[in-house]
């Protein structure tokens, strides 16, 4: 069986990785030339730790930028193109209507009954069954399989699954589920859940509305106890509270507000979509609303306790460690607050010096400094 992948970027690059390592034949493509090249020459520009090892070690995985190829030639296709946040929080799924549409076309002329796309990139409620009604015709079962990773850690997350979800009830359900429990390689296989695509889509973004939820929560507490005189016992409150089974540990600490390419546009999206659908005390709204103002707050309770108005010093921007993402970084937001505001900031990572404001110092600063720890 002969896997194919369109859209092979930080992870649809680990994903093919793996089920190459896994036993399988597979070719990937992506519209880009230049890093097409680079990766048929064994070279990636990423952070994501084991991706190097794997590519060099690689020899059964082919690269292109021909999609037609890989809708041709292979029997499963998965699809991690890029699907955009849109101003009302929905997703914006054109790259997937475009693979869809290629599908479409290469089926007026040739063959592909028995075949299945599988859609990993997230989506809207309802869209993989608009994919499902267009592909019909073709032949072409449609699958939803979303991924549940975190950037820095994506091989050992995929290595490493909790579970697996698996919308749809096509003909290759069994091989889905076994290419899964090949890439755990050893490890515990994951809970594969099957439901309908619609249910699926909904899943994925509930399932990090409920953790944006949690953390904010945290979040929220922490203030509490921060303008009851009781900082210094966050931790202690927090940790008891985790302890009971029914709650646990994970996602409940107190810091930055979520941020990143996920949590934020996946909690909008379950927000615009309960909206849609007629829910009005709608959590993913408060939610979102309440990262915002934890912003304000850590903002000012730094200037606050910078009673010395000394320069600022974090010790990283991206929006968590070991990553080199900015985006929608509550590090970096605050980092550009101070800034505005007149402060000096130092920061002792200067990996990510080319994509932040030039104001920002990375020399030693030979002066005393108030570091921004939580």
């Amino acid at each position: 069986m002969k896997i194919g992948l369109i859209g092979t970027g930080r992870l649809g690059l680990c994903f093919a990785l793996l089920v190459e390592r896994a036993g399988y034949s597979v070719l990937a493509s992506d519209n880009r030339e230049d890093y097409i090249k680079d990766l048929r020459k064994g070279v990636v520009g990423t952070t994501e730790p084991n991706v190097h090892d794997l590519l060099w070690s690689s020899k059964n995985i082919e690269f292109t930028t021909d999609n037609e190829r890989v809708i041709k030639e292979c029997d499963i296709i998965f699809t991690l193109v890029a699907t955009p946040s849109l101003e009302d929080g929905s997703y914006d799924v054109s790259n997937v209507d475009d693979v869809v549409s290629d599908i479409q076309k290469i089926g007026w002329k040739t063959s592909l009954t028995g075949k299945s796309l599988v859609v990993g990139c997230t989506t809207n409620p309802g869209d993989c069954d608009t994919f499902q009604r267009r592909l019909s015709e073709e032949g072409v079962d449609v699958y939803y399989n979303p991924e549940f990773i975190a950037q820095g850690s994506i091989i050992k997350d995929l290595q490493n699954a909790d579970m697996v979800l698996l919308g749809g009830n096509g003909n290759h359900k069994s091989e889905l589920s076994q290419i899964y429990e090949k890439i755990q390689m050893g490890f515990i296989s994951p809970s594969i859940y099957f439901m309908s695509t619609k249910a699926a889509e909904v899943t994925k973004i509930a399932v990090n509305c409920f953790l944006t939820t949690k953390i904010s929560y945290a979040n929220m507490l922490g203030e509490v106890l921060t303008l009851s005189g009781m900082e210094d016992e966050i931790d202690s409150v927090l940790m008891s509270i985790g302890a009971d089974n029914r709650i646990g540990k994970k996602y409940l600490n107190y810091g930055f507000g979520f941020g990143g390419p996920c949590f934020p546009r996946d909690n909008r999206a379950f927000a615009s979509y309960a909206s849609k659908v007629g829910v009005s005390h709608n959590i993913g709204e408060v939610t979102d609303a309440f990262n915002e103002e934890h912003a304000t707050f850590l903002k000012n309770h730094f200037i606050h306790k910078n009673k010395k108005k000394i320069p600022f010093l974090f010790e990283y921007l991206s929006y968590k460690p070991n990553t080199d993402i900015i985006t929608e970084s509550q590090q970096y937001r605050l980092c550009l607050d101070l800034l505005n505001e007149g402060h000096t900031v130092y920061c002792a990572d200067s990996s990510l010096r080319d994509i932040c404001d030039p104001r920002i110092i990375y020399d030693n600063p030979n002066q005393e400094v108030f570091v921004i720890k939580l």
